[in-house]
């Protein structure tokens, strides 16, 4: 994680819930955030893989993109949406049917990414999109949207009058059966709106842990009263940023600003599944003449995973051949609860990243022992419905 300045912090409708249950506050994307609880991050962990784990994460940007006008067929209003968005991202927009979810990479003319984010067809809006960017970029990300749609279409930030609730782990259905029970039919990367209190929550089923779960977009003036809801169930319990990363870390999933910037392309992160055929076989996104290159193997270097012997390797690491040259660089890393042991992500050239290559990773000065290990570290539970 990387914090930002302590200076002007925001706070979420839920700061005042963290702060009465302990949290210890941390600036984090312009935000005071939980980086932890009492319990401790290694508890907050284990809870989530094996009950439900709820998570604050109003910091990230969700809003609606909607077509400034909608008349019309409602596949022409959605062909018409797609369009205005499709020139900045990889992914098939203009295929999603209504409440599909779809992960893509928003990317500048070198291939490079800007920011990787969620888009949804809206199930009830002609012509409207749900999109949820990143907390650290959100600003330059809504701004670099608003350029490109110009008048075609009109973007609403959701990010200053809701709250967005993150539930995940092997209970979380079993949870939401009981609070908001139609939401419990969505499919992974589904999102539906219900009624719920006095107003409408927009609930997918989806996240970042690696687990089944469900993230919720709901009004701030309601957020508490959902969030003490959730709580009130013995199977749930409240999770910091720590724990959130290390979930991340161990599902094998990349953190913007550290296994993707500006100058990493989908192919180099191990993201090449979010090019969609569609788009790659029309070479209609931005870098389409580098990411397609590199898919042919025209690259330098790829994301692996590492298991580490001994203390963990951190950000910023050197990743070192058997003899000690350095090759690559630690970009996230850290101690896996689930596995007991140290393991990281990185890049190296692609003649190194074959699972089962061993390395060395640089701790302290020190060459420590590591090898070459496939993603995710611990295996995915999303939740799919019987074909």
């Amino acid at each position: 994680m990387t914090p930002s300045s302590p200076d002007a912090l925001r706070q979420t409708p839920l700061y005042e819930r963290h702060v009465t249950a302990g949290g210890r506050m941390v600036p984090f994307a312009g935000y005071s955030l939980p980086v932890q609880y009492p319990s401790g991050i290694m508890a907050e962990h284990k809870w989530t893989r094996e009950h439900a784990g709820l998570f604050d994460v109003s910091h990230m940007g969700p809003a609606f993109l909607m077509l400034a006008d909608p008349a019309g067929e409602p596949e022409n209003a959605h062909a018409a949406i797609a369009a205005v968005i499709e020139p900045l991202v990889c992914g098939d927009i203009a295929g999603l049917a209504p409440g599909q979810l779809r992960y893509t990479l928003m990317l500048n003319d070198d291939g490079g990414t800007i920011d990787d984010l969620m888009i949804g067809r809206s199930p009830i809006t002609p012509g409207g999109l749900y999109i949820v960017v990143n907390a650290a970029t959100k600003r330059t990300d809504f701004a670099h949207i608003e350029a490109a749609v110009g008048e075609r279409a009109r973007l609403v930030r959701a990010d200053d009058d809701y709250a967005l609730l993150a539930l995940q782990g092997p209970e979380a259905g079993a949870v939401m059966a009981s609070v908001l029970p139609r939401a419990v039919d969505l499919d992974f990367m589904r999102y539906g709106v219900f009624e719920w209190g006095k107003d409408r929550v927009f609930v997918s089923r989806a996240g970042y842990t690696g687990e089944d779960g469900f993230e919720i977009l709901v009004s701030a003036h309601e957020a508490v009263a959902l969030w003490d809801e959730l709580l009130a169930d013995t199977r749930v319990k409240p999770v910091g940023l720590g724990a959130r990363d290390t979930l991340r870390l161990e599902a094998g999933l990349p953190l913007y600003g550290h296994e993707l910037d500006e100058t990493i392309s989908p192919v180099e992160a191990g993201l090449g599944f979010a090019v969609s055929r569609r788009r790659r076989e029309a070479a209609d996104f931005p870098g389409a003449g580098r990411i397609l290159a590199e898919r042919e193997g025209k690259l330098s270097r790829r994301r692996v995973g590492l298991i580490v012997e001994g203390a963990p390797a951190r950000d910023g690491a050197e990743i070192l051949d058997t003899d000690g040259h350095s090759i690559g660089i630690v970009t996230s890393g850290g101690f896996a609860p689930t596995l007991g042991k140290a393991i990281a992500l990185g890049f190296v050239p692609p003649g190194f990243a074959a699972p089962g290559t061993p390395v060395q990773v640089a701790v302290r000065n020190r060459a420590q022992p590591a090898r070459v290990v496939e993603t995710p570290f611990v295996p995915h539970r999303y939740f799919r419905k019987p074909a």
